[in-house]
């Protein structure tokens, strides 16, 4: 998943949002530098991708689009997958998305003397335009797909990828519920067991 889902998946506790934000940029066992509730967010996150790598819905929209993305069709459907999220938020919180985002935006930048270096450089960025609440608009989401495309080592074709959501939306829209309803009753449970 990307940033929307990882940070609704957080909870409230600052430490476990801040974890489950920087974990792509914490390597193997770097992790353990950070005081034991950033640890629990980094575990978090590594949990929560593994459990969507390995879920048949997630694999089934993947391939759907891997002859186009490649290696990036995972990256693909991870923002196809925060769109709906975004654009379907009032299901999901009863907290209006630009507040969740602003409060999202406020923990990260007081933490800022604690995030990795790639984080730091990003988060500017992130908030700069947006991205938490932008992700459910189809200008922001093409936004963030071409900063990719440019970004990536290798032709990704990602400046794409915003077009062929709109020609598969309800499939992809179907496959993010059928997902998104059974990440969230792990994730509740794996909060109550680590």
């Amino acid at each position: 998943m990307n940033f929307l889902a990882h940070l609704y998946l957080s909870g409230e506790n600052h430490d476990t949002i801040i974890g489950n934000f920087i974990a792509d940029h914490v390597k193997g066992n770097m992790f353990k530098g950070y005081n034991s509730g950033i640890q629990a967010g980094i575990k978090l996150h590594r949990s929560i991708d593994y459990f969507t790598d390995n879920h048949p819905v997630v694999k089934e929209s993947v391939e759907r689009i891997r002859p186009e993305f490649r290696k990036y069709a995972g990256v693909v459907v991870d923002m196809y997958f925060d769109h709906f999220l975004s654009a379907g938020w009032p299901e999901w919180s009863d907290e209006p998305l630009g507040d969740f985002a602003s409060r999202m935006y406020a923990v990260l930048t007081a933490a800022d003397n604690i995030l990795p270096p790639r984080t730091r450089q990003m988060l500017p960025y992130m908030m700069n335009y947006d991205w938490l609440s932008n992700y459910g608009n189809f200008e922001g989401l093409n936004r963030a797909f071409n900063g990719m495309a440019r970004r990536t080592p290798f032709h990704s074709n990602m400046e794409v990828a915003s077009e062929k959501l709109r020609k598969d939306y309800d499939f992809y829209g179907e496959s993010f519920h059928r997902f998104f309803l059974s990440l969230s009753i792990t994730q509740v449970w794996f909060a109550n067991n680590n």
